[in-house]
């Protein structure tokens, strides 16, 4: 059974304008996140990533349709069970969403003293945190004192806190340095690997995706267009928006513009070869074309690696005879996808 499950749920706010229609942010949207995913959703802004985030944590009604969390249907619960259910999901934000008259020691231990939890319970608990996103010799600090990538350690230390199966992370990296973001999906990932915690990752940064994600979807217009797993989506991407994100990490077959100008680059027949694990290697490809005879060059392209499996695009200039090439091409074919770019 998933541990959280979206059925045909849409959310819609009421139109500005009283003679208007509802505006629909969420529209039919089904969802399966298996316990231990790192699951991924994208989308450009409006698609309606960061309401979808709040549905699952029930910050927001839907107006139909189910959810269930951990077992436990979410519309229709009453404040005692979303207090509940709420206790095991942690957040973090992109703006940190910390306590500037609280030091980290203190900001860390809040959900625990909302919670109630005893003094002692809530001091190891703190301690073990601290320890764990590697803040401990700043407890004492205040959040002006530190550095955007500290701010979001104490962050996900304090979503830690009550130890959530759950960790709904929305565009936690987007405020940070390249940097600084390894750092913070770098500690993510321990976070899922140490704990077994759930993470949902809200961002439009196909390389946040890239590196921490086992799981995605792609979402436009408040529909979730594609999903499945990350080498899949990324590989083979089926819808039209879906290739553009992807196109943001790793060139695909050139545009008609790109085309113009390979094509004054370089003389000859361009074709775009795709790779995907398990394929043919490229070097034998390329002796392929070498013993027919061929002259080629790498004009455009490249390949990506997905949690230690390779996927790309090359796209080669051909010279030689036609039907040399013709043939070349039809054996090369068998062996991976070949699309000639005319």
């Amino acid at each position: 059974m998933p541990l959280v499950s979206l059925r045909d749920v849409a959310k819609r706010y009421p139109s500005p304008n009283r003679d208007e229609p509802p505006i629909s942010a969420i529209d039919g949207v089904d969802l399966d996140i298996e316990a231990g995913d790192v699951y991924g959703i994208i989308g450009y802004s409006g698609a309606g990533k960061s309401t979808l985030v709040r549905l699952i944590n029930a910050l927001e009604p839907a107006t139909s349709g189910s959810i269930v969390v951990d077992g436990t249907e979410v519309t229709g619960l009453g404040e005692r069970g979303l207090r509940e259910l709420r206790l095991g999901i942690g957040m973090i934000f992109q703006q940190f969403n910390l306590f500037n008259s609280r030091t980290v020691r203190r900001n860390i231990a809040y959900p625990l003293e909302v919670a109630k939890r005893p003094k002692a319970e809530i001091r190891a608990r703190v301690d073990e945190l601290l320890e764990f996103v590697g803040l401990a010799d700043k407890a004492g600090a205040y959040p002006d004192q530190l550095s955007g990538g500290q701010k979001q350690r104490v962050g996900i230390a304090r979503a830690l806190a009550t130890s959530p199966r759950i960790l709904l992370a929305d565009e936690a990296t987007s405020a940070l340095d390249p940097e600084t973001t390894q750092e913070v999906l770098t500690l993510l990932k321990r976070v899922n690997q140490d704990f077994g915690i759930t993470i949902v990752i809200i961002t439009h940064e196909m390389d946040v995706i890239q590196t921490l994600a086992t799981k995605v979807a792609v979402m436009e217009q408040g529909k979730v267009i594609e999903q499945g797993d990350v080498f899949d989506v990324f590989s083979n991407p089926q819808h039209a928006a879906s290739r553009k994100f992807v196109s943001t990490v790793i060139k695909g077959v050139p545009s008609p513009a790109e085309l113009g100008v390979l094509r004054e680059r370089h003389p000859g027949r361009i074709v775009t070869l795709s790779f995907r694990d398990g394929d043919v290697s490229q070097a034998s490809v390329f002796l392929t074309l070498a013993e027919a005879g061929i002259t080629f060059e790498l004009v455009y392209g490249g390949i990506n690696d997905i949690q230690g499996k390779a996927f790309g695009h090359l796209t080669l200039a051909l010279q030689g005879d036609d039907a040399v090439i013709d043939r070349a091409i039809a054996s090369v074919a068998e062996r991976v996808t070949v699309t000639e770019v005319r």
